[in-house]
């Protein structure tokens, strides 16, 4: 049920951000505030997650995670009304974005945290995997119902409608029967907890090594995909209009996604020498991209590089759900996904301002063989490290 849900309200997710990666740059024509948008529709989560990571540990999550809901479907509503009324302007758009991230800086850590508990753990990496598959598969449909949407009814109905799908994961949530939610007994101030968290991220060989790899990888790759409506409008050439071939480019990354999760699902044995494989093909592919003029080339290398990118998110999840006890697991993810989130808007910021003063291409190749570089040594000259030895 929440499977479906989720689905549901991604598909409504990618629909926005289609049109509204169009909207910002049809707005500015500008790179950097096409990072701008990303990264402030994901401050919130570098500003606000860890407390969201100790609130989930301590109250109900099906609550939280509903009140979330909510404050996404307003952001959603406010941006469709604004382009609807013909006063949209890029600062409304920023403004939305940031308060949309406050919704998902307080419902992710929750809604991760709660993924446990709805399955044995024998199957939780199948799990992780299910759930990756279905946000990719958004990925996919999202964008072209987007297009669909976008050329009958406008750049408003795709936000109207993504306001209306957080509704599904609302009635969704109040349809489960789920195990009670057993917060520690020993209630701590706010701040030490968040330090307890800290402490063992900080101290967990495992997981220390995990989330600075991981925001080195998100920093390097993300920008990839905040970028593609400059390379479809810029670098590629044919397949219709940029729109056509944003949609294009951003369905092929999708379905790329889904296969890399399906693949990875099973995964147990050598899952961090698997994980820096993964990094370093996925480098490879994105320095290759940066550098295609072919519409069908960047099409075959953004699924090449889905798939990659979704079998790194899914090993490394899967590592940190198998290693955190439950009674730290709000605020472990909460830190986990401040570093994964926040790693990509920041990357993109700074990926959009180089490329305003120099060439996209060149910047996103750059970026690729960086992470060649930085998962390559790892791979090599620490083959003794607790992420090898995993």
């Amino acid at each position: 049920m929440l499977w479906f849900a989720a689905l549901g309200s991604t598909i409504g997710t990618w629909m926005q951000k289609y049109a509204q990666g169009l909207v910002v740059y049809d707005l500015t024509q500008s790179k950097f505030y096409l990072g701008m948008d990303d990264f402030l529709s994901q401050l919130p989560i570098l500003l606000f997650m860890l407390i969201g990571g100790v609130i989930a540990d301590r109250h109900d999550r099906r609550r939280l995670l509903t009140g979330s809901q909510y404050v996404q479907a307003f952001a959603a509503f406010s941006m469709a009304f604004l382009y609807w009324q013909g006063h949209i302007t890029v600062w409304h758009i920023f403004a939305l974005s940031f308060i949309s991230g406050c919704g998902q800086a307080f419902g992710g850590p929750a809604y991760q945290a709660m993924i446990p508990s709805l399955v044995p753990k024998k199957d939780l990496t199948n799990a992780i995997a299910l759930n990756s598959s279905q946000f990719n598969l958004s990925r996919v449909l999202g964008p072209s119902a987007g297009a669909a949407v976008l050329a009958t009814i406008g750049a408003a109905g795709c936000f109207a409608l993504n306001g209306v799908s957080f509704f599904l994961v609302v009635v969704a949530l109040a349809s489960l029967h789920l195990p009670a939610h057993q917060p520690s007994t020993t209630r701590r101030p706010l701040g030490e907890e968040l330090k307890g968290g800290l402490r063992y991220v900080r101290d967990n060989e495992v997981m220390f090594t995990l989330s600075w790899l991981i925001t080195i990888s998100t920093f390097l790759a993300m920008p990839m995909m905040t970028m593609l409506p400059a390379f479809s409008s810029e670098v590629l050439t044919g397949g219709g209009t940029h729109e056509t071939r944003l949609w294009l480019l951003m369905a092929s990354q999708g379905l790329g996604a889904i296969l890399g999760a399906l693949i990875v699902g099973g995964a147990t044995r050598h899952m961090g020498r698997l994980l820096l494989g993964v990094q370093i093909g996925l480098g490879v592919l994105i320095a290759a991209f940066a550098l295609s003029t072919s519409l069908p080339l960047s099409m075959v290398l953004v699924f090449a590089g889905g798939m990659f990118f979704m079998a790194l998110f899914s090993i490394s999840f899967s590592l940190v759900q198998m290693t955190v006890p439950d009674t730290l697991r709000g605020r472990v993810v909460s830190i986990y996904m401040v570093l994964l989130r926040g790693g990509g808007p920041i990357g993109g910021l700074v990926t959009g301002a180089l490329a305003d003063r120099f060439s996209l291409p060149s910047v996103m190749a750059v970026n690729g063989l960086l992470l060649v570089a930085i998962a390559g040594s790892l791979f090599l000259f620490k083959r003794g490290s607790s992420l090898n030895s995993v």
